[in-house]
């Protein structure tokens, strides 16, 4: 039960192009029987609020509401770009810190496996 409503998380919500925040979230599944928490990591980036909390206060309504806890583990921005099939990550939160570009990077390749993906640990 507990894989399957992790599964039911998509790992990648990004706009469809633009240059946006980010945030990295562990999401965590109930405790199970045996004392596991059962956890993956999600990345969710758009241009609505102007803050890394906005973007992370729309997932936890979500999530709240299928009986996850989330903890934010950092953010930054990402640039989008369909027409070039890139997408760059990069920056940091003031908020909530840097987030791992690199493992954002590998599930955004994932998510997007016809795209060059890069990261970077400079800039805002």
């Amino acid at each position: 039960m507990c894989s399957e409503l992790l599964n039911s998380v998509p790992d990648v919500e990004i706009d469809p192009e633009g240059t946006f925040k980010y945030v990295l979230i562990r999401v965590y599944a109930p405790q199970t029987k045996d004392g596991n928490e059962p956890s993956k990591m999600i990345v969710r980036g758009n241009a609505r609020g102007p803050y890394h909390a906005d973007i992370y206060d729309e997932t936890v309504q979500k999530l709240t509401k299928l009986k996850l806890d989330t903890e934010c583990v950092g953010g930054g921005r990402i640039q989008h770009s369909p027409q070039d099939k890139c997408i760059k990550v990069y920056g940091y939160s003031q908020g909530f810190g840097k987030a791992d570009h690199e493992l954002t990077a590998s599930l955004l390749k994932i998510a997007y496996p016809e795209y060059n993906v890069t990261w970077s640990d400079d800039g805002y």
